[in-house]
């Protein structure tokens, strides 16, 4: 059985399509004979930028609130700076969050026969 992790990406809902396109591009979301598997919810983000920060959306001492997207997609634990790299280069904001999760188990470990899927 591979080792998953899962990530948790931060994104304006402006920016899903090509965060979508750049985690198919690194195969984060692969599993079976499937890609671009994920998910995604509206959430309401907050922060102040403070001096010295260069901010997407917001001014510097002033909290901001905007929707945001909260992205979940698993992926290889092998691959994962590379796919961290790959989503920072395409995220716009200055310090995006990004949570890597370890995973004991993940929904398409085992097929429908009950066999490992180590494709």
């Amino acid at each position: 059985m591979r080792e998953m992790v899962k990530l948790e990406i931060f994104i304006p809902c402006t920016h899903l399509d090509a965060l979508r396109e750049t985690l198919r591009l690194v195969g984060a979301g692969a599993m079976g004979h499937y890609d671009s598997a994920l998910s995604y919810s509206l959430v309401k983000g907050c922060w102040r930028p403070l001096p010295g920060a260069n901010p997407y959306d917001g001014e510097i001492g002033v909290l901001t609130e905007a929707d945001e997207y909260k992205v979940e997609v698993c992926c290889n634990a092998e691959n994962i700076e590379k796919t961290v790299k790959a989503i920072r280069a395409a995220h716009p904001y200055e310090t995006p969050v990004i949570n890597v999760i370890p995973l004991l188990s993940c929904g398409f470990d085992v097929n429908p026969n009950g066999e490992d899927n180590d494709e």
